[in-house]
């Protein structure tokens, strides 16, 4: 089976998975992949955490978040429950929503720990948590 090509173009994608890309950086064992679909998926020991994509309408954000963050932040505004995995906690930025990176540094950290085993997430708090600035 071959697989898509990378699906992220615009200006406005490429600077926010660069930003993505970033803080996921300082995560032991992340991986970037490219799916099938041409999304561009973070991992860890092969479970997602982030998924983007692009389409006509612009550049999606999607972060796996625990059923109490994904209600909190439907309350806030500016999220969406994600399609198809929204039940399991997963949102989605809002369309024509402008990122607020403090916000998500927070929750790509919280994605990486529900995804990642729980030895290794005890060992990356336990090391402070090194984020790149």
């Amino acid at each position: 089976m071959e697989h898509s090509s990378k699906k992220i173009l615009s200006e406005e994608g490429l600077a926010m998975e660069s930003k993505v890309r970033s803080i996921v950086a300082g995560l032991p064992e992340a991986e970037e992949t490219i799916d099938g679909f041409g999304h561009t998926v973070f991992k860890v020991r092969g479970k997602t955490f982030v998924m983007m994509g692009e389409t006509g309408e612009g550049t999606g954000l999607s972060i796996k978040a625990t059923k109490e963050s994904q209600e909190l932040l439907l309350a806030l505004g500016g999220f969406v429950k994600t399609p198809y995995i929204g039940h399991h906690g997963w949102v989605s930025l809002a369309k024509g929503t402008p990122p607020d990176w403090s916000r998500l540094e927070e929750l790509l950290v919280e994605g990486y720990a529900l995804a990642a085993p729980k030895r290794l997430a005890r060992q990356w708090k336990k090391d402070g948590g090194n984020q790149p600035d």
